[in-house]
């Protein structure tokens, strides 16, 4: 199965301001990371507008791109917005849509993109996202033909926009491994939505294997009765052994093994990874080359 990696220049030029723990080193460090393995990264066109209306309304859009376009403000005391916001969420959403598309035509990807997206409620912004990557590509995945995806989130803190968004489709089932209690303060476990939501609510500093088989419990949960036709993970690295906004403990081959039986669960069916948070450059690169590599 061929294995496709996805950026966009503009991706790298969002600016949230000095000292933010999600600057551009978080893709730049990874871009040179898969440059340095020799692994190519093709750079797709701007996302299109009509990808992203299939989960934000378009006032709301507007105003993002409105407040970019004069130069950008604070939305939330976390989530700030520059010059250079806008041309970076589209670039986001056309990596995140170019990825799919390969998945589509059967092979597995991987979108570097920033800035995150799973915190990105469908009106709101927050927890350093705008709009919620994961979603827009999981409605392009089914605008495709893909018209059941699972979504599995390994980012430390919980995907409260992702579930927000698809809590009530049953086309859609969401899986998230993350640190309880911790920012945003949802995803207990008795959140299931329609039943099609599986939270993984974990305190800190717990051995690698008990999150890693925890995590694969709830994904075999999801998938016991139910079958995806395509994959997307919420890829954030912030759950590895020393990340300042988390107390996880992950390493690098723990995200090539959750990769790995995964593949193995579902047999050619497609898999997405986009990059969530992480907010050590250096361990992003890690975990990032670990995931790519098991998806190949």
């Amino acid at each position: 199965m061929t294995v496709a990696v996805y950026t966009h220049p503009a991706c790298a030029t969002h600016d949230p301001g000095p000292g933010h723990p999600e600057g551009p080193a978080r893709l730049t460090v990874l871009l040179q990371a898969l440059d340095k393995a020799g692994i190519p990264v093709h750079d797709a066109q701007p996302g299109d507008i009509t990808a992203i209306t299939s989960v934000h309304p378009a006032d709301y859009l507007a105003t993002l791109e409105a407040l970019s376009h004069d130069g950008g403000g604070a939305l939330t005391p976390d989530t700030a917005m520059s010059a250079s916001t806008w041309p970076a969420i589209l670039g986001a959403v056309g990596a995140v849509s170019a990825a799919v598309d390969h998945a589509l035509g059967g092979g597995n990807a991987f979108a570097a993109v920033r800035p995150p997206g799973h915190h990105a409620l469908e009106r709101e912004a927050m927890g350093f996202c705008f709009v919620n990557n994961v979603v827009v590509a999981a409605r392009r995945a089914q605008a495709g033909g893909a018209a059941q995806v699972l979504i599995v989130d390994w980012d430390v803190h919980h995907g409260n926009g992702t579930q927000a968004l698809v809590e009530r489709d049953p086309t859609i089932r969401f899986v998230s491994l993350h640190q309880w209690p911790w920012y945003p303060g949802t995803g207990a476990e008795s959140e299931r939505g329609v039943g099609n939501v599986f939270n993984v609510p974990r305190p800190p500093g717990l051995p690698a294997q008990r999150y890693v088989d925890d995590l694969w419990q709830a994904v075999s949960r999801a998938i016991d009765d139910w079958a995806p036709d395509m994959v997307l993970i919420s890829a954030g690295f912030d759950a590895m052994a020393g990340d300042p906004l988390g107390g996880f403990t992950l390493e690098a081959p723990d995200y090539a093994e959750v990769t790995e039986r995964i593949r193995a669960a579902l047999p050619g069916v497609p898999i997405v990874g986009l990059l969530e948070g992480g907010y050590i450059p250096d361990r992003i690169a890690e975990g990032a080359l670990a995931h790519i590599g098991a998806l190949a």
